[in-house]
């Protein structure tokens, strides 16, 4: 594996301020610069912003539903290359689950999905789970979204 900006090899050690700085995993970078899902939806059931007051990351993430489960979702995100790649990532592992299995998707899921995160970066995995907690529960206390015509999900699955 090769440290993106550096052009380190892998088993290289990257010294920053005296402290050892750990290696990204494949499937984080990938994520960063591949990310899934990163567009906005036409006509989402339900739409949500989170945001991490501590670095200001911003998350945008909506949510369309067919037959109880979630058939799309999209992001949009203004912030470090941790909350692109937890954004991504939960898009993931959203897809195609219930909201109930959906709100069972915690940090250490899209960690793990992610190879692990270092400790700077866990905070976008955190705000990825955020917005959709809040996507889950606006959708609850939403009426059931009335079937549109020109929004199908079945390509999406």
């Amino acid at each position: 594996m090769l440290w993106p900006a550096w052009g380190l090899a892998s088993g290289a050690t990257l010294v920053l301020n005296g402290a050892p700085v750990p290696a990204l995993d494949p499937r984080y970078l990938d994520h960063f610069q591949h990310p899934r899902h990163a567009t906005r939806l036409e006509a989402p059931d339900v739409e949500v912003s989170a945001e991490n007051p501590v670095c200001g990351d911003e998350l945008t993430l909506g949510i369309r539903l067919a037959d109880g489960r979630i058939c799309d979702l999209g992001f949009a995100v203004r912030g470090c290359s941790g909350s692109i790649a937890g954004a991504s990532a939960l898009c993931e592992l959203a897809l195609g689950q219930t909201p109930e299995s959906a709100a069972e998707i915690k940090r250490e899921a899209v960690e793990a999905a992610l190879g692990g995160l270092p400790q700077l970066k866990r905070h976008g995995a955190d705000l990825a789970v955020d917005a959709l907690q809040r996507a889950l529960a606006a959708l609850a206390a939403a009426p059931p979204p009335q079937p549109q015509a020109s929004v199908a999900c079945e390509e999406t699955l």
